[in-house]
């Protein structure tokens, strides 16, 4: 059972203000006994200059100062609270902060919703405690402030003070702790484990955080998201902001999903639906925690790239081979050098050397810092946005480390010559050491840890960067999702042709088609010309051809009486007692390129969502389809159009003549804006399939189910 969560608050509601005095307090309390001895102390090692209270009413001292008897004895409302005490007197503690007009409080505890059980009626207790406090969790570990030295944390961390750097948010607790101890220099200013998210979720501390002028990303561990429109309203916000979210999506298996219930009541949702609305709102999406690290390293320490031009230096053909095998798979284009450059290039180089990108400069210029300087001076004077050194100290001793050495500051000088972003990565992630992380990031560059995790970032954060450009342009309200109203009543499948009227009145093109009573079916083929489909209109049928209730290709009046024959007795033996009542005729679509499915899915959690695919017989045995959550727009539609594999088919494939692509885009729209049109009651829609003609494109059968009342 889904837990009983509240809508995020809105960005001036007194919630959010409380949120914002939790993340940047003036003075912060905890509650808990002698558990929590050395989280107080630590609270004051990181070097937060406020004021720090701590109640017990058991004690008189803990960790070395002095103990309140209730929050009422405070001598404020304290900004930000850590709650480390069971969960039932929990909830007495967050009624006290929210009278005394607290700023925000953690609550540590667990055992709500996530057990089921009682759990649900403490959980309930608890919303009704909270009042307009910023609560996280509960079931969490806290936050970390490493801007001022802020740790309402319940254990040990190895966090460090940054002067502006990436925020994580995570669902898992233990996993917000690991990455605080990371040995990668990724440069958290925030750490926040969010827990069960039933006060605050995901989305407001994105929302509050892209304020933050110290914050460059924002890296998420996430387990579900339940309230979609508000979380596409807060990434709405970073993109607009350029700040990227970089998202671990969890859940992904069947398995996976049922954990993520239990673990923190949060719906895993459809993994496709994910990709949909992160393709939607430009948040990168990885499959592991050092992608999300290095990804967040990259943008906080780099900046993001102003183009995906990536020139890279090895002194191995291994590297040179991984690279280029890494790039290929994830569409990165390694642009070659100019002639006048690799003639360049020939006379600095030994003849064996092979001039291409990715460059094995070999070993003949280690430790030669000034020919180093100048081969890779020579690549970054040319059309490249940013260079990549790969480069692992895999030492032997003090010599070969400087000699590598030459090869960073090389690539540093050169890329601060010509204005481009420069990126150092080892192979294996350890073998980049820290001085030489420090090094790179003294010089303005991206010190990665792992030769994939240092491509993909290159490349997700320069798509980011181009899709943020692209939004600017068009407008950034588009990409939020709505809400989408429950619809009331019981579904209604809409007659055949009443559906495609309905739908052409948006612009979708139908064929020309009568309803007509059975004895009138020739005389309608006749006067629509042949060759006709002919197909049982009344009863309505959602599923026609298993019923035998369609013909097609029917070139004459005697082929149109033949079919209904055949269909009559076909209807009684699929539903006995049923009569053809009414047909339809419709003319028949010659000459098709291809056959194409548009359909539209209903789901609680994201809305409407469009899917375009291969159609007709192809649906199930290619299963080749694009998604798109609604509403949309016409370049989005293009797009998915476009990466679809019939699209190859579409342009006209070894000689065959390409479809009209514009009327598909044109049909797909018409789709998208009944859809939207139709929010509230719509349940289901299918055009299956979308015949492309050369010219045009035509919906032969539709399927629309309408909630009633």
């Amino acid at each position: 059972m889904q837990s009983a969560h509240v809508k995020s608050a809105d960005t001036n509601s007194g919630r959010a203000r409380n949120l914002r005095r939790l993340l940047k307090p003036r003075h912060v309390c905890i509650v808990g006994g002698q558990a929590m001895e050395d989280s107080i102390r630590r609270c004051a090692d990181t070097g937060f200059g406020g004021e720090i209270w701590v109640v017990n009413p058991k004690r008189s001292e803990l960790g070395g100062r002095k103990c309140y008897a209730s929050i009422a004895d405070l001598p404020e409302a304290p900004d930000a609270t850590f709650i480390a005490v069971p969960r039932e007197p929990t909830i007495e503690i967050l009624r006290a902060l929210n009278a005394a007009g607290a700023g925000g409080a953690i609550c540590y505890a667990a055992g709500y919703a996530e057990v089921g059980g009682e759990g649900h009626g403490l959980q309930k207790q608890l919303i009704d405690a909270v009042g307009d406090l910023a609560m996280v969790g509960p079931n969490c570990y806290g936050i970390l402030n490493q801007l001022d030295g802020i740790a309402l944390w319940p254990t040990g961390h190895n966090g460090r003070r940054v002067e502006s750097g990436c925020a994580f948010i995570g669902q898992s607790g233990n996993i917000a702790l690991n990455v605080t101890a990371n040995d990668r220099s990724v440069p958290f200013a925030y750490v926040i484990s969010s827990g069960n998210q039933v006060i605050l979720t995901v989305a407001d501390f994105v929302d509050a955080l892209t304020e933050d002028p110290k914050v460059s990303a924002i890296g998420l561990y996430i387990e579900g998201i339940d309230d979609v429109p508000a979380f596409s309203r807060a990434a709405a916000k970073a993109m607009q902001a350029g700040k990227p979210l970089v998202a671990l999506k969890a859940g992904k298996s069947a398995l996976g999903a049922k954990l993520a219930m239990s673990h923190t009541s949060s719906l895993a949702g459809s993994d496709r639906m994910y990709d949909s609305l992160f393709e939607r709102l430009g948040v990168i999406r990885v499959d592991s925690l050092p992608q999300l690290m290095e990804t967040m390293k990259f943008v906080s320490t780099a900046g993001l790239p102003k183009g995906n031009r990536l020139a890279v230096f090895t002194c191995s053909g291994g590297d040179g081979l991984m690279t280029a095998d890494i790039a290929e798979a994830i569409d990165l284009p390694l642009p070659q050098h100019s002639p006048a450059q690799v003639a360049d290039l020939r006379a600095q180089l030994p003849n064996f050397a092979t001039i291409s990108n990715p460059l094995d400069y070999n070993t003949s210029l280690w430790g030669h810092e000034d020919l180093l300087t100048r081969c890779f001076d020579t690549v970054m004077a040319g059309h490249y946005d940013a260079g990549m050194l790969v480069i692992d100290y895999a030492t032997d001793g003090e010599a070969s480390e400087q000699a590598w050495d030459c090869s960073v500051k090389a690539l540093l000088t050169a890329c601060k010559t010509n204005g481009k972003l420069p990126i150092v990565t080892a192979t294996l992630p350890e073998l980049l050491p820290a001085r030489v992380r420090d090094l790179v990031i003294g010089g303005h560059g991206a010190p990665m840890q792992g030769l994939k995790e240092a491509l993909c970032a290159f490349a997700a954060t320069e798509r980011f960067a181009r899709h943020r450009e692209r939004l600017e342009k068009d407008g950034l309200d588009g990409i939020t999702v709505p809400p989408t109203p429950k619809p009331t009543g019981d579904g209604h499948l809409l007659p055949e042709y009443e559906a495609k009227q309905q739908l052409s009145a948006y612009g979708l093109s139908v064929p020309d088609a009568r309803v007509v009573a059975p004895a009138d079916a020739a005389s309608a083929a006749a006067a629509l010309g042949f060759p006709v489909v002919l197909k049982v209109a009344e009863p309505v049928l959602a599923h026609k051809t298993e019923a035998g209730a369609v013909a097609v290709n029917l070139k004459s009046a005697a082929d149109v009486e033949a079919a209904l024959e055949r269909m009559a007795a076909s209807l009684a033996q699929y539903k006995p007692g049923a009569v053809i009542a009414k047909v339809l005729v419709e003319r028949m679509v010659a000459d098709v390129v291809a056959e194409l499915i548009i359909g539209v899915k209903r789901d609680p959690q994201f809305g409407m969502a469009l899917v375009i695919g291969a159609g007709g017989i192809l649906v199930e045995m290619v299963q080749d389809s694009a998604m798109l959550l609604l509403p949309t727009d016409r370049a989005a539609i293009e797009r998915a159009i476009d990466g679809l594999k019939i699209a190859k088919l579409l342009k006209g494939y070894r000689g065959r003549p390409a479809g009209d692509l514009s009327a598909v885009a044109n049909a797909v729209a018409a789709v998208a804006a009944f859809a939207e049109s139709h929010r509230g009651e719509l349940l289901e829609l299918d055009v299956n399939p979308l015949m492309v003609l050369k010219t045009g494109a035509v919906a032969v059968d539709a399927l629309v189910v309408l909630a009633e009342g």
